[in-house]
């Protein structure tokens, strides 16, 4: 099988190719440059491997939560190549592309956060299921006080934390966690890899979706708070021990 996916929820721009069981990856920081650099490294990759576009048997997107501009421009692109292709897509989430890269790290749980600026972070807690992240609860979009992980949630084995969320937040995270991880790694950005590893069962399932099927999953409708909730989050903060 022949898969391609694109990321580019984060300040990362990441293309990934899975030819056969192997996989190789473009990986760049793009900052608000994906639109630019997304294309030719698309076809580089595409050309790198020796092959066209009309040979892929199927799509991944990086569906979010993260830059409502960097989902909207990924999965804009994956959905243009699965209309005109005429091939499947699968979107997946980009707090699962960390966890998967936390199991293939050898984490029995990991715990994904992206900061999503306005005092939230993106958030969702996942176990390792024969070598792939399954989530164990809703991903959401929070004040990192008023998150609550499962009360089981990572009784034994090795936990990971990862994103940049933890480097925004890291220590209110923390204090709501039964125990502290054995890592942190807040510097860890989604890569399109990961994407291809938990997409592949579900097109060897044949769960994939149609072009107009695949949407982006923002977690929240709106970019920035009002004046009024700009306020009402100031004077909170200000009531906090420091």
């Amino acid at each position: 099988m022949k898969l391609l996916a694109i990321d580019t929820a984060t300040e990362a721009c990441s293309v990934a190719l899975l030819i056969d069981g192997e996989i190789r990856e473009c990986f760049e920081i793009a900052g608000r440059e994906h639109s630019q650099k997304l294309p030719a490294m698309f076809a580089g990759l595409l050309a790198e491997a020796g092959m066209v576009a009309a040979q892929l048997d199927g799509l991944v997107a990086g569906i979010g939560p993260g830059s409502f501009a960097g989902v909207r421009i990924g999965v804009a692109f994956v959905k243009g190549l699965s209309l005109g292709l005429d091939r499947p897509a699968v979107g997946i989430s980009s707090l699962a592309m960390l966890a998967q890269a936390a199991v293939e790290q050898g984490a029995d749980w990991a715990l994904p956060a992206i900061d999503a600026r306005m005092d939230q972070v993106y958030v969702a807690s996942y176990r390792a299921v024969g070598g792939l992240a399954l989530a164990c609860d809703e991903a959401a979009v929070l004040s990192p006080q008023q998150w609550s992980p499962l009360p089981s949630f990572a009784p034994q084995g090795k936990l990971s934390a990862l994103g940049s969320g933890w480097q925004a937040w890291g220590d209110p995270l923390l204090e709501r966690l039964p125990r502290k991880p054995d890592s942190i790694d807040a510097s860890a950005l989604p890569h399109a890899r990961d994407a291809l590893r938990l997409a592949l069962p579900i097109f060897e399932l044949g769960r994939a979706v149609s072009a107009a099927q695949l949407l982006p999953n923002y977690l929240r409708n709106r970019v920035a708070l009002t004046q009024a909730e700009q306020i009402a989050a100031r004077l909170e903060a200000a009531k906090k021990p420091v």
